[in-house]
């Protein structure tokens, strides 16, 4: 195994193996998740699709490392390993913190003159051009920025929040998560040229509807709304309705 396929191995988890796959899906988690969140998605999707997914460090096999607290270093990290995907059809779904990641993602492999990734799915994050609708919150003292957390995007089960230990584990990767959204400043560039499919939850009062149809001024691609019955945890609570209509557009891809 070279160096790249380590380097490759580590950022990117395969949630199936899909030799002949005809399109690829790289999906990117929402803060405080990990690439593992994905792993039943193969199950739902056709088997012409080949489901991959992003391991941030700091959290499940990569919890001995660093997390990174800005959204340009994950970005440049990804962008050559990305590359080397390129090869098929590929589209990206980013959930929350992920469609931030996945929009930057984009703009950095445009600066590399990189062959553009076939689709974006922005699910449960405004359009990038819109300011933070909540002050940042990733220096707040432990205490408070979990409650703050649990208050906004219902990210902690209470489970998780009275195991103490778990807590520790897990609080320095969902602090760099935060940080990552908290520390972004948008910044004007040309518009995409790939097709965008915002996805929301009907009942997720964070993120909603009009702020999801402003990812129409990113693409000078086709640009599709569509709206899933559930909260901001949509992909959790709703993920065969989500996986239907993913499904749908990656068929398209893939002929």
């Amino acid at each position: 195994m070279t160096d790249a396929d380590t380097l490759r191995d580590t950022w990117i988890k395969r949630m199936r193996a899909a030799p002949d796959a005809r399109v690829r899906l790289l999906c990117i988690p929402y803060a405080g998740g990990g690439a593992w969140s994905f792993r039943a998605w193969p199950q739902h999707l056709p088997a012409d699709v080949e489901v991959l997914s992003v391991q941030l460090p700091g959290r499940e096999d990569r919890l001995g490392d660093a997390p990174l607290h800005h959204v340009a270093p994950v970005a440049q990290a990804l962008a050559p390993i990305v590359e080397d995907l390129l090869d098929k059809p590929l589209a990206l779904f980013g959930h929350s913190m992920g469609g931030l990641i996945a929009f930057e993602l984009l703009r950095e492999l445009r600066r590399r003159g990189a062959r553009a990734p076939a689709h974006l799915f922005a699910s449960a994050f405004r359009a990038p051009q819109i300011p933070p609708p909540n002050p940042p919150i990733h220096e707040l003292p432990d205490e408070q920025f979990v409650e703050a957390v649990s208050r906004l995007y219902d990210a902690i089960p209470p489970a998780a929040r009275e195991h103490e230990e778990l807590m520790e584990l897990l609080l320095p990767g969902l602090r760099a998560d935060i940080a990552v959204c908290d520390s972004y400043a948008y910044a004007d560039e040309p518009k995409l040229d790939v097709p965008i499919t915002a996805i929301g939850g009907r009942a997720d009062h964070h993120v909603p509807e009009e702020r999801l149809a402003a990812w129409a001024e990113q693409t000078t691609g086709t640009f599709e709304l569509v709206m899933i019955d559930g909260d901001h945890f949509f992909l959790q609570s709703a993920v065969e309705p989500l996986l239907a209509e993913l499904g749908a557009r990656l068929r398209r891809l893939a002929t």
